[in-house]
């Protein structure tokens, strides 16, 4: 029997637009309903109330309390739920600060990229498609971003007014790779976490006084200053380019 080639089945591969967009979807709606809900649980109020029950079940539980922080401190970080901050401090009450560094960044580090790769699967890709489309001024700073990629993810991670789901979203819309990205993440949040995780160290004696963490301790000559040496080594590649008259940036 003759089989007929042009009545061959060919699988579709592309997926609906809407199931792309899903991911991000849902990381919005809950970040919306978490904005809400948990404002009021998740802060130093409640750390300095269920501390003791904290270093208790620590105590008894060490590697259970350490993957219950990451995984919780992750759900924060791919949710932009408030109370990343607090996390950082509980990770350096609870684990001292080489141990409680480390949880810290890896924790954030893998709750940015699970929002990286949602956003790009869906908006990021499609946005970045029509970028490249075009002829426009936005096409050539895109071409300029990626021509100084590694120094922007960093400047990103490293000043600390760019709010963290900013640097985890933009990077996502534009087509950054998510090598770079991952590796700009881990290394340039380093720094605001072992100030974080270093003022956790230290709350328990806060809480004691009466007092709060000082957050504002970011802000402080000896500790701004290093990073802010950082972002201008970072900057310097791009400025450098900048001055031999590269036109893309």
């Amino acid at each position: 029997m003759r089989h007929d080639r042009s009545m061959k089945y060919t699988p579709q591969t592309h997926k609906p637009t809407w199931w792309r967009h899903a991911p991000l979807a849902i990381i919005a709606t809950v970040a919306l309903i978490g904005a809400f809900t948990l404002s009021d649980y998740l802060t130093f109020d409640t750390l300095q109330a269920n501390r003791e029950a904290l270093l208790a079940f620590r105590d008894a539980n060490y590697p259970a309390m350490a993957v219950i922080f990451i995984v919780v401190y992750i759900v924060i970080v791919a949710f932009s739920l408030p109370g990343a901050a607090v996390a950082s401090v509980t990770g350096g009450f609870l684990f001292g600060l080489a141990l409680g560094t480390t949880f810290n960044v890896i924790a954030a580090s893998i709750g940015a990229c699970a929002i990286f790769l949602a956003a790009r699967w869906g908006l990021g890709q499609a946005l970045s498609t029509r970028i490249e489309a075009s002829d426009g001024t936005l096409k050539r700073l895109k071409n300029g971003l990626h021509d100084n990629e590694i120094s922007f993810l960093f400047l990103m991670r490293l000043v600390p007014a760019v709010p963290f789901f900013v640097a985890n979203l933009v990077p996502a819309l534009v087509g950054v790779g998510f090598v770079n990205f991952a590796m700009t993440t881990v290394l340039g949040i380093i720094p605001g976490a072992i100030v974080f995780t270093w003022i956790g160290v230290g709350v328990g004696e806060v809480f004691d006084r009466g007092g709060r963490p000082d957050l504002s301790l970011l802000w402080e000559p000896q500790v701004i200053g290093p990073i802010l040496g950082l972002c201008v080594l970072a900057a310097l590649p791009i400025l450098i380019k900048a001055l031999r008259g590269n036109k893309d940036i």
